[in-house]
């Protein structure tokens, strides 16, 4: 009975919230903070696009910060040849140790697939790359991209899959990113130097202009209102979903989903580049992932 109280206030918090953001839309929800010659919103804030050409990239970012929740993005993105330019959506912190959970998309040469190129820095160092086709064409139509970050861990799913874990594991000296608030960003930019085959594919700017189109975006997040929210999106309340143990960790159903994903589709996982790390792993590769 007490379980099936806690999941019928886990749910009633979750259709408030729904309900909530309904008016959520890119005209409301988001600035644009760069290129806006390059960023188009339309049918009602709705429906966005940026687009790259030879003079500039673009870029939006979420007008609030935010503190553990789920942020929701469906993208489209650019078809054809694509090589050279990089697609990115991301929440980030600000500063020299700022925080931030990365999704890139590394385009490619028409008929190859792209890359989905992940990340996350804690205290202003990354170098946790994992990266994974796609098991879809993300050009033919919109596909989910959602970042869910909690006190226990993050995780990225992509059309409901989780394709990656973080977990928190600061109690034994790891940092995790719990103390920093973030916006959620995107933006498509000429990252030909190092996108496509390591910079060896530059972008053929007679494919331009190239653009990724977005919709239904949801922040179903802390809003951040000062230091006192560190405890605040922390607590163990109805209200903080996020918090609630049905969020805690995988189910079984999730961990099968994602050793799918990555037996079938990961190419890069940097806990396994013995090479790159001298022997020297990052901490959290010798412990469970999820």
């Amino acid at each position: 009975m007490k379980n099936f109280k806690l999941l019928f206030l886990v749910l009633m918090s979750l259709s408030a919230l729904d309900q909530s953001l309904v008016g959520a839309n890119f005209y409301k929800s988001t600035v644009c903070n760069w290129g806006p010659q390059n960023t188009a919103i339309w049918g009602n804030g709705f429906n966005l696009a940026l687009k790259l050409d030879n003079i500039s990239g673009s870029g939006i970012q979420t007008k609030k910060q935010f503190l553990f929740g789920s942020i929701e993005l469906l993208i489209k993105l650019v078809p054809g040849n694509s090589a050279g330019t990089v697609t990115a959506y991301y929440m980030s912190a600000t500063g020299e140790k700022h925080d931030e959970t990365d999704f890139e998309f590394l385009g490619n040469v028409s008929g190859q697939p792209y890359i989905i190129h992940t990340n996350v820095y804690t205290q202003g160092v990354g170098n946790r790359e994992q990266q994974f086709y796609p098991w879809f064409d993300p050009t033919a139509d919109f596909h989910n991209y959602t970042i869910h970050w909690n006190p226990t861990h993050i995780v990225w799913f992509v059309d409901g899959l989780p394709i990656r874990v973080f977990r928190n594991y600061e109690s034994i000296g790891i940092a995790y990113p719990n103390k920093q608030a973030m916006r959620a960003y995107s933006s498509i930019w000429n990252a030909d130097n190092w996108a496509t085959r390591g910079g060896l594919v530059k972008i053929d700017w007679n494919s331009a202009p190239f653009v990724a189109r977005y919709k239904t975006l949801k922040l179903r997040a802390c809003k951040w209102a000062g230091p006192s929210s560190i405890n605040k999106c922390a607590a163990n309340t109805a209200a903080n979903w996020w918090t609630s143990p049905l969020y805690g960790r995988l189910n079984f159903a999730q961990m099968g989903q994602m050793a799918w994903v990555k037996n079938n589709y990961m190419i890069y996982d940097y806990c396994k580049d013995t090479k790159r790390f001298k022997g020297l792993m990052p901490p959290e590769c010798l412990l469970p992932q999820y």
